[in-house]
């Protein structure tokens, strides 16, 4: 497999050109028909970057650690890069599975324990370019009833993932809350399997830039002592500040590269 890994990653870097793009418009639409869950997620999508994601090399630092996300029609290459002395970590996942390196030695790894290191890569990428890939065939979305927040509305859509193809957490659940004027992601909340339980956070917007045409934020993230509290009302449950800050999920240096087709 690390030949295809090393195959995939010189195709995709070799095509990497800096381009210069306007910023996305995000300026109200009207609505002449009753949109549907995917219209709202396209729409998203459309603002927040559109096709750029799939042609797209990323590089950005998260809590003191290195992120590359190499995107190339449906070819892709997610890079976590660990440092400690003079050690080097390299986690890999692609289309054709998970690699872990020590320096430049490969690492073999029982399926259950590079599983999670996997599943911890992609949930890092995931929420940097949200909400690019909510398109995918192994995504349901569901319109839930819309909601006002901070005096704004938003359109809310549940999405669920199918087993095949939804990755090593498809039973994770999210819901989100995309402005009704600028159609961007503002509020997101999910549920996850821990070992006690079902885990919830609550994640709140900010920090807004667009670089290379392609939007990024930051966030609050929030939980809940209650988990009594469905999903889908964790944010009544943040606007009667009934949930705790646990966090700040910041992205740093990041870069952003224009794939040629």
């Amino acid at each position: 497999m690390k030949k295809y890994i090393v195959v995939l990653l010189v195709v995709l870097l070799s095509s990497c050109k800096n381009e210069n793009s306007n910023s996305v418009k995000s300026g109200s639409e009207s609505n002449p028909k009753t949109l549907t869950a995917d219209d709202i997620i396209t729409k998203s999508i459309a603002v927040s970057g559109g096709e750029r994601f799939k042609q797209s090399s990323l590089k950005f630092e998260f809590r003191d650690t290195y992120y590359q996300a190499l995107r190339k029609n449906h070819e892709f290459l997610l890079v976590r890069v660990l440092v400690k002395d003079n050690d080097s970590t390299f986690d890999m996942l692609s289309n054709v599975g998970f690699e872990r390196y020590h320096n430049d030695a490969f690492v073999k790894l029982e399926d259950s324990i590079a599983n999670v290191y996997s599943a911890s890569v992609n949930s890092v990428h995931y929420f940097s370019v949200l909400p690019y890939g909510l398109n995918d065939t192994a995504v349901n979305k569901t319109l839930l009833e819309s909601e006002k927040i901070k005096g704004k509305d938003y359109h809310k859509v549940k999405v669920t993932f199918n087993e095949e193809g939804g990755g090593e957490d498809h039973e994770d659940v999210f819901v989100y809350w995309v402005n009704k004027e600028t159609f961007k992601v503002d509020y997101l909340a999910y549920s996850y399997t821990e070992v006690s339980g079902i885990g919830m956070r609550f994640r709140e917007a900010y920090n807004e830039r667009y670089i290379t045409g392609l939007r990024f934020v930051d966030y609050n993230n929030y939980k809940t002592e209650n988990t009594s509290i469905p999903l889908e009302n964790l944010a009544k449950a943040f606007e009667a500040d009934e949930l705790k800050l646990l966090s700040k999920i910041e992205l740093e240096n990041i870069k952003v590269d224009l794939v040629n087709n």
